[in-house]
């Protein structure tokens, strides 16, 4: 699975380890994030992210 990064913060989203804070489990693909999931880092919508 790919790993996407946050245009604003640079966040990078491991699908291998998720958002537990956020409640997504390890495992889920970014694509597979709800719409409405945001950056912990910085809040930004899955818009600002691009494969890394």
């Amino acid at each position: 699975m790919e790993k996407y990064v946050c245009n604003i913060c640079s966040y990078v989203y491991d699908p291998e380890q998720g958002d537990p804070d956020g409640g997504i489990s390890p495992g889920t693909a970014f694509t597979d994030l709800p719409d409405d999931w945001i950056c912990p880092i910085c809040g930004s919508g899955k818009d600002e992210f691009v494969p890394e």
